[in-house]
């Protein structure tokens, strides 16, 4: 019996439908080859209406020089003008290490017997956020193994008052998302009590197959309860939700329709997709070796995805981390990331005191301090921002998507990114980052076009010069 594709389905086998990506690959293959179906497609795209993950695997499939180097041009086009040249900053901060499934392709899995298990007391956490805070960050990401004795829910709640409660000098945590295993509607509802901000998961590979062997054994592998989890997370109350691919574990064009076909379901059965969509590749560690997974993409592959998706869902968030190399993560910047991590650790704790060896998720490639990014990012013309406004404003969800769409959010994120600029430059820079800092802040600050924004704006930074924090619109 062939299962029916049906976006609007709670049914993960219907939505995100096997056949329905078979069909789509071919569709890609046959119409990439009709140039002007192609330049079609950028022109829908140019209006910001977005493009159907056919339209995009389309697109994804076309090797034509000219028509690629159109989706770069395009993607820089509309990166510039929603996003402008802000870049948000986060960090992630890793709980525990302990985990019951078996996942081939993370040294955390349950039969890995010398990896460093280590789970943060509350006491830990509070050394770890105060170094973050230290850093300047203000944006954590938490992440935690899947280990119902070790990582119980009431667990995570608990790290998640405790992150919010600690203000260390003018530092503080503003926004927590949270990046932890499926689970039920009431534990998202816990979850969104807490006052998370964005709920993380990535699926990995949609392929169900496949999906299967790489996680042979525990609670993640059971697929549809994975992958229905962000509806139950919606059903939870959570409006924020971020999804992403592991690239590398499977066919890059299957997993590519895939989570566009996700965003696609969540706005038919919520109104709304996305916030954020995070693009990571396979990277070693401890016991886990890249060259054990054939589908590995080269940077140029990297880059036509990124500038895709950009064209694709133009006011969705594109997250890159430190997987990544500096000179990857620039060439990405260019063409649709707006969120990247700065001076991550990816094993447990990791701030407050040196991480031990082979205890990380996987290797970092770009071990810059939190200071050389913002620097980096000044002196490429970015404005690094700290800002976590809309979600402290509850401007999420479908409201964060009708403000960006009408283009009202330039209103606040302009500002608020230069708000939160200052406060780092005053309390953590270097005499150099805050030179560049400076002058980028009196540079931008003549291009807020509403003439009111700009001058409450002005004001508030004179404010932070005096010695307040916290403005925001």
């Amino acid at each position: 019996m062939t299962i029916p594709y049906n976006p609007a389905s709670p049914k993960a086998d219907e939505f995100i439908n096997h056949q329905e990506i078979l069909d789509t690959l071919a569709f890609a293959d046959e119409r990439s080859q009709d140039l002007d179906y192609c330049r079609s497609l950028l022109e829908k795209a140019r209006t910001l209406q977005g493009l159907t993950h056919r339209e995009a695997s389309v697109l994804l499939a076309c090797e034509d020089p000219s028509i690629l180097e159109g989706i770069y041009d395009l993607a820089r086009e509309i990166k510039d003008k929603i996003y402008g040249q802000r870049i948000v900053l986060f960090a992630p901060l890793y709980l525990s290490n302990y985990c019951v499934n078996g996942c081939v392709y993370c040294p955390y899995h349950m039969k890995n017997k010398h990896i460093a298990r280590k789970k943060l007391t509350q006491d830990e956490i509070r050394k770890e956020v105060i170094a973050l805070q230290d850093m300047g960050h203000k944006r954590l990401a938490l992440e935690a193994g899947e280990d119902p004795v070790n990582n119980p829910i009431d667990y995570i709640l608990e790290c998640i008052h405790t992150i919010y409660s600690i203000k260390h000098k003018n530092g503080a945590i503003r926004r927590v998302n949270v990046n932890i295993a499926a689970t039920t509607v009431e534990n998202y509802r816990k979850l969104k009590e807490a006052g998370i901000g964005t709920y993380i998961l990535f699926q990995e590979t949609y392929h169900k197959e496949n999906y299967e062997k790489l996680h042979p054994t525990g609670p993640k592998h059971d697929y549809a309860y994975h992958t229905e989890a962000m509806d139950r997370a919606m059903e939870g109350g959570i409006d924020d939700v971020g999804v992403g691919v592991l690239f590398g574990l499977n066919m890059y064009r299957y997993d590519f329709a895939g989570i566009l076909m996700h965003k696609e379901h969540l706005e038919a059965m919520f109104g709304v997709g996305p916030h954020t969509i995070s693009v990571p590749r396979i990277r070693p560690a401890d016991d886990i070796s890249v060259q054990s997974f054939p589908n590995a993409i080269s940077d140029a592959m990297f880059k036509k995805i990124v500038a895709i998706l950009r064209i694709t869902v133009p006011y969705t968030g594109i997250i890159i981390s430190t997987r990544e190399s500096a000179a990857t993560r620039k060439a990405v910047l260019e063409v649709g990331v707006s969120q990247i991590s700065g001076a991550s650790r990816t094993s447990v704790g990791g701030y407050a005191e040196e991480e031990e060896e082979d205890s990380a998720q996987f290797e970092v490639s770009d071990n810059r301090t939190l200071d050389q990014v913002i620097n980096w990012l000044l002196t490429d013309g970015y404005i690094p921002s700290f800002c976590t406004a809309c979600y402290r404003a509850g401007r999420t969800g479908d409201r964060f998507m009708s403000l960006a769409k009408t283009g009202e959010i330039s209103n606040c994120c302009q500002p608020n990114a230069l708000l939160t600029l200052r406060e780092y430059l005053d309390d953590y820079a270097s005499q150099e980052t805050r030179v560049k800092g400076m002058e980028a802040i009196r540079r931008e600050l003549d291009n807020i076009p509403n003439p009111k924004v700009r001058a409450t704006c002005g004001s508030y930074l004179q404010k932070i010069d005096e010695g307040e924090r916290d403005f925001r619109f």
